[in-house]
């Protein structure tokens, strides 16, 4: 006999053939959008890539422009450096003051030494305040004075720690060898953590003997915020290097990074986590060292190492001062692919937009009416195992909705004496049991309290009063352990005239026995029974007893039975309240 199959799911059965149907079309639309795209992409990425290039390379030029006539401001060409700074201090500060009003951003530092060591640099926070730093003997440290205004008097703020002689130092030694302008390498300035340039240019005396170097520091912060915005395409970069490979601007990788002693070092472009930049740095460092690499800018393809098409530009930098940078641009060729040809697009788009608002709603009616019936159904074998009070959590207004309530209300039934709308002798041993392992695992819930409780001359009043009497009886003892117990305790219908009290929490079993004796006096109180000679008024009382987790007991029937055991010494002893009921033998359901 052959094995039956699994069912289906009813999901899977409503929405397999209609998914298969959209994708389909979906597929169809983006394939002839894709052929139609592969077509165009390498016109489009190469204009593109260009200008991006172009782009970038009048930014640099637009930043750096302003240093030639920095320099020339502070030291006009042909004009004689002075033996001493003390004797034309006061034509220096203005010079330099001026120098650094042409463009202090970012030329706001402007500063010169010489031959004797001497030095002088102005230093711009903002169009009217400025620091000036000063060093006329050279073995004395460095003073700074602040001041505002260009003839502003000079306020001594400090002297430099740190011995300084301008005579040592890359800049001025760049700028003694070369015969006119010239940059420094790009370094950090540790203070801010920002690249900057140096240009210098040599300051001959009167009779054209070399006498000092007059500098001025370019920021490249605001450089590479231009690149860091610059959105060549979703996945595209672009980045400034120097002949070396050290990173000057990126829109994917910092050019500066921290070291594990605490300093900072330049980023070279074969080490950033980027893999597009590292790749594209790669393909343009070997394409510089062929023989017509003087054929700028270039466009180029080519294959990453992950297989992926990329389309990159290059190209040089170079100024009559010596800066010599590349710029570059890398986009990978499915960034191009979506917005090559607009009526191709527009209809991948709509169709895509489609496809996934029908599969969207589909699923959403489907999940939304599978889920509750998953959550049904799931509470039915829950029920079925004896779990019943598991819930449904179904909240709807419709036939499933309809479904879930009746179900609850079997539920409510199910765990439901009947007359007295107390928990059922079922409902209650399954609370009772979860509620001993709780208390295994939280030991701040470890003691829990049973009371069984037992009617007295129960049966004489169905035989006097008749079953409807009876009944009467049942449902007000009922409301009364009801009203009478705590927040969280459950009381039960266990059998008959027998009900039990789950004590939730309970300090000892002194608590107990307090809430026992409360009970006790709740049966005290009289009844009145109304049959067809009038109204009645009863004493039915009781017998109690009690039971302690885990002191009597580790489970839900060895507790039951101990506070069983209990309530029948407790009626045999003479304890029970009010009058006895005869003919009970205490082991009969033990």
């Amino acid at each position: 006999m052959s094995k039956p199959s699994a069912p289906l799911s009813l999901k899977l059965v409503l929405i397999v053939p209609y998914v298969v149907l959209v994708v389909a079309l979906a597929v169809a639309v983006g394939w002839l959008s894709y052929s139609a795209g592969n077509r165009a992409v390498s016109t489009v990425s190469g204009h593109l890539l260009l200008e991006t290039v172009g782009r970038i390379a009048q930014a640099v030029d637009r930043h750096i422009v302003g240093s030639g006539a920095v320099l020339e401001s502070a030291f006009p060409d042909g004009m004689p450096a002075p033996k001493d700074l003390q004797s034309e201090f006061h034509d220096l500060r203005t010079r330099f003051w001026i120098a650094t009003s042409l463009h202090i951003d970012p030329n706001n530092y402007v500063y010169y030494g010489n031959e004797a060591g001497q030095g002088l640099g102005l230093f711009r926070f903002s169009l009217q305040d400025a620091e000036l730093r000063m060093k006329l003997q050279a073995d004395e440290h460095r003073a700074i004075y602040h001041f505002s205004g260009i003839d502003g008097p000079l306020n001594f703020d400090r002297r430099e720690t740190k011995f300084f002689d301008p005579r040592t130092r890359p800049w001025y030694l760049d700028g003694k060898h070369a015969k006119g302008h010239t940059w420094t390498s790009v370094y950090i300035d540790f203070g801010t953590r920002e690249l900057l340039a140096t240009r210098a240019r040599r300051v001959l005396s009167a009779s054209d003997a070399f006498e000092g170097v007059v500098a001025t520091d370019i920021s490249l912060r605001a450089l590479n915020d231009f690149v860091s915005r610059l959105k060549v395409s979703p996945n595209g970069i672009a980045f400034i290097i120097e002949q070396d490979g050290n990173l000057i601007a990126s829109s994917a990788s910092p050019n500066v990074v921290s070291l594990p002693d605490g300093g900072n070092a330049r980023l070279k472009a074969m080490d950033s986590e980027n893999a597009l930049l590292r790749n594209a740095y790669r393909v343009v460092q070997e394409r510089l060292g062929a023989p017509d690499a003087t054929a700028l800018p270039r466009v180029m393809t080519f294959r990453s190492e992950e297989g992926e098409e990329i389309h990159v530009a290059f190209d040089r930098i170079r100024d009559d001062a010596g800066l010599n940078w590349i710029t570059i641009v890398a986009v990978p060729t499915s960034d191009f692919m979506a917005g090559v040809t607009e009526n191709v697009a527009r209809t991948v788009m709509l169709a895509v937009a489609a496809v996934v608002l029908a599969v969207l709603i589909g699923l959403r009616i489907l999940g939304w009416v599978t889920g509750d019936l998953r959550k049904i159904g799931e509470a039915a074998r829950k029920v079925g195992e004896g779990e019943l009070d598991a819930p449904v959590g179904v909240e709807r207004s419709d036939e499933i909705g309809v479904l879930a309530r009746s179900f609850e209300a079997m539920q409510t039934r199910l765990r439901t004496d009947k007359l007295t709308g107390l928990a059922n002798r079922e409902a209650f041993m399954q609370q009772l049991q979860k509620r001993i392992s709780d208390a295994r695992t939280d030991r701040r819930s470890a003691r829990l309290g049973v009371l069984f409780v037992d009617l007295n001359r129960f049966k004489q009043i169905n035989d006097a009063h008749g079953h409807d009497a009876g009944d009467l009886a049942l449902k007000e003892i009922a409301e009364r352990l009801r009203t009478n117990v705590r927040t969280g305790d459950l009381v039960a219908r266990y059998a008959g005239d027998e009900f039990v009290i789950l004590l939730d929490q309970v300090a000892s079993a002194d608590t107990v026995g307090h809430i026992r004796r409360q009970i006790e006096e709740v049966l005290r109180q009289p009844l009145e029974v109304t049959d067809a000679d009038g109204t009645h008024t009863l004493s039915v009382g009781g017998a109690i007893g009690e039971a302690v987790y885990p002191d009597d007991g580790n489970d839900a029937e060895s507790l039951i039975k101990s506070a069983d055991r209990a309530m029948y010494e407790h009626k045999f002893s003479g304890r029970q309240v009010g009058p006895p009921a005869p003919g009970r033998d205490p082991e009969s359901r033990i």
